[in-house]
């Protein structure tokens, strides 16, 4: 008789079953009475050299993060960091590229160093589907909505990105802005670029007011380099726009330095609005329009759902933390003065 047997006989996962057979504290009450109760009815008998390879782990708290250079993960880590130092444990951030996939770095990671919890920033749930079920240790993603998964081990606190961006749309709408660019991410490495898109997708249905993705849209990386380069290519290709949404205030300002270098200001020309409320963007002049999101609050409940799993064997929780919209300079309103001048090619 194997672990998966009585994971199969008492309805809990392999990972639960696991670590109520070897007397670690992350499993509800509950739960571990229920397994041991099997056990001792069905005769299961603990393999010893097993256990003792699985006592091996240690006090290390994993932090994965998505994307070698995006400023708001920064902020979050830092907070974690904080929080962590006061706490028993030791944290572990590993970078990943924003095209890896981060769970399948992770599995291989629980193996070396064995980590009694996992914080991921960033990520596909596409990515969990396929890939999270033999990580049994409890973990909380930070920044997606993760309840679909249904994992008993997976947490999420997030914000909800269709709802900003779409937010965010309606605001520029709002002033009078019909013809929108979007600058986003990667809709198929990253929920949180894909939620966001179908955001602004949903606004614009909402006032029927067309888009055309393979003119309007460049989905770049997220850095100040690749928000001048999408600029670029949406001049370049005669996009049509008197302002740019772009999905984190990274790519934003670099939006914004490549309008002035080819000549169009902002607000003037070009109204342009981020997501993140980085620091940067209050020292811009302009200053940057943004979808502020409460990193500290997601990086802290990030963290007390962890803990809670791992010293409490707490359930799965999924929250929503709520963002806000601030109208700051570089956005205007062009109802009353008319369009903005029109971005052509010959603005180059």
């Amino acid at each position: 008789m194997t672990i998966k047997d009585l994971a199969a006989k008492t309805g809990y996962a392999v990972g639960t079953v696991s670590r109520a057979l070897n007397n670690q504290p992350n499993v509800s009450r509950e739960a571990r009475d229920a397994i041991l109760n099997a056990a001792r009815e069905m005769g299961f008998q603990i393999n010893e050299n097993a256990r003792r390879l699985k006592q091996h782990q240690s006090n290390t708290i994993l932090v994965m993060v998505k994307g070698n250079a995006n400023e708001l993960f920064g902020a979050m880590v830092e907070t974690i960091q904080a929080l962590i130092a006061s706490s028993p444990y030791q944290l572990a951030v590993d970078y990943s590229d924003e095209d890896d996939n981060q769970v399948a770095r992770a599995v291989d990671l629980c193996r070396e160093r064995k980590p009694v919890g996992i914080l991921f920033l960033g990520g596909s749930n596409q990515n969990f589907l396929s890939d999270f079920g033999s990580i049994d240790v409890p973990c909380v993603v930070i920044t997606h909505d993760a309840s679909q998964l249904h994992f008993q081990n997976l947490s999420s606190v997030s914000t909800d990105d269709a709802q900003a961006a779409k937010a965010a749309i309606d605001l520029l709408i709002s002033l009078g802005h019909s013809r929108i660019a979007i600058i986003g991410g990667d809709r198929a490495t990253s929920d949180t670029s894909r939620l966001r898109y179908e955001g602004c997708m949903r606004s614009f249905r909402e006032h029927s007011i067309p888009f055309d993705p393979s003119r309007d849209f460049q989905g770049v990386r997220y850095s100040y380099r690749d928000g001048y380069q999408a600029v670029q290519t949406l001049l370049e290709n005669g996009c049509r726009f008197t302002a740019i949404f772009a999905h984190a205030d990274v790519m934003a300002i670099g939006a914004i330095r490549a309008l002035w270098d080819h000549g169009l200001r902002v607000p003037e020309d070009i109204s342009v609005m981020g997501v993140d409320e980085l620091p940067l963007g209050n020292f811009l002049v302009p200053k940057l329009a943004t979808v502020k999101q409460n990193t500290a609050r997601l990086a802290s409940r990030g963290v007390e759902l962890l803990l809670d799993a791992i010293e409490n064997g707490a359930p799965a929780v999924h929250e929503t933390v709520p963002f806000c919209l601030l109208r700051k300079e570089s956005i205007r309103d062009i109802r009353k003065q008319g369009e903005n001048k029109i971005c052509v090619q010959a603005a180059f």
